[in-house]
């Protein structure tokens, strides 16, 4: 183990109030003895809980750029205590006009995913890639400022008009209505859980068979 040091640091940071000596000349001296010990770290964990937009659909690739409030500091994942929620929901029938709308828009090919509970409930991500990626990342497609998600959670991924979502060795894991996965083919209403966030994923009207349309 490296031995402890000392680092000294001249000037006061912001809001700390150091020690006031005189100097040579008489004139007060601010400078302020900091000791360091290797291995302690301290980290700022910032959570923007921002409610989304009603009316507002999101293509999956646009939002990492507009995620300006990142995590700074040490970047910590923090797993679920034993008495958190992972209980599966069924989906019912409660969505809004606008959500069935949106819905019956989509295109061949592609699907929505709607966020049912989290920070940003109500918020709805366009799938129309082969590849989505899922996670706290800034740069993710899908982005969780939330540190109950992973950095690089999950992706959802598209092989002709079937998607599945691919656990990525997240801490909290992923699931599918209420199971925990590596990989799963999403169908249809079904619900999958990114940390605290629980999404219903809904694929296109035209590529749905007779069978699931009933």
């Amino acid at each position: 183990m490296p031995p402890a040091y000392r680092q000294e640091r001249v000037g006061n940071p912001p809001n700390v109030r150091g020690p006031r000596r005189s100097g040579p000349d008489g004139a007060l001296d601010n400078r302020i003895s900091f000791r360091a010990i290797v291995g302690r770290q301290k980290e700022a964990i910032v959570v923007d809980e921002s409610p989304a937009e009603s009316g507002d659909i999101r293509r999956a690739s646009g939002d990492a750029a507009a995620a300006g409030t990142h995590a700074r500091g040490i970047d910590t994942t923090v797993s679920f205590g034993h008495d958190s929620d992972l209980s599966f929901v069924p989906f019912g029938s409660e969505l809004s006009e606008i959500e069935l709308e949106a819905i019956d828009a989509l295109p061949t090919g592609s699907a929505l995913m709607i966020v049912r509970s989290g920070p940003t409930a109500g918020a709805r991500y366009l799938l129309d890639a082969d590849v989505t990626t899922v996670g706290r990342h800034p740069e993710a497609d899908i982005f969780f400022d939330d540190v109950t998600v992973s950095r690089r959670h999950a992706e959802i991924t598209r092989t002709d008009k079937t998607f599945e979502i691919v656990d990525q060795r997240s801490l909290n894991g992923t699931y599918v209505n209420g199971e925990r996965v590596d990989r799963a083919v999403l169908t249809n209403g079904a619900e999958a859980r990114v940390g605290k966030f629980r999404l219903n994923f809904f694929v296109s009207p035209a590529d749905l068979t007779p069978a699931a349309q009933n």
